[in-house]
């Protein structure tokens, strides 16, 4: 089986079980890494000590509104919560960050300290079309979504045939 695995040999039905849990972990630790960087924004709290904080950016400024989407996208993606339409809005934020503030320094992001907005871009699109997960509230709320409405169409069902 680990020999399938490293030599990508299996199809999606021979999926390890633990696959879902793995992206669920990839969206968690994406959104609280994109949270830290929302704090340092809007509260100076995990800046540099070298870093001088001017305090928090002027309300409804592009700075404040990165802070915030950062922040509170952030909670958002860690808890599976709007997970893609969230994801859609992060991922577009992260491209604007990158070709405002780092892509007019270089053109590689390793030059141009880029590295992290590319991957936060990407990992939020692939969230974006992949979804939470299975371990996320927007799974918990779905499936309780779908439960009642099998329940409600069972009732229906029954109804009719009693008639």
């Amino acid at each position: 089986m680990f020999k399938r695995m490293l030599f990508n040999q299996m199809d999606e039905t021979q999926q390890p079980g633990w696959s879902g849990a793995i992206h669920s972990v990839l969206r968690v630790v994406t959104g609280a890494l994109f949270i830290q960087h929302g704090v340092q924004k809007l509260f100076g709290l995990l800046v540099n000590a070298n870093q001088v904080w001017n305090g928090p950016p002027p309300v409804f400024s592009q700075f404040w509104f990165a802070g915030v989407l950062e922040v509170f996208g952030g909670i958002l993606i860690v808890l599976g919560l709007f997970t893609r339409p969230v994801a859609f809005l992060l991922s577009g934020e992260m491209a604007v960050a990158y070709f405002q503030a780092h892509f007019p320094r270089n053109f590689w992001p390793v030059l141009n300290g880029g590295e992290n907005v590319v991957l936060f871009c990407f990992v939020f699109f692939y969230l974006f079309f992949t979804g939470p997960g299975p371990y996320s509230l927007d799974t918990l709320l779905s499936s309780r979504r779908h439960t009642r409405s099998l329940a409600a169409s069972r009732h229906l069902s029954h109804e009719r045939q009693m008639t």
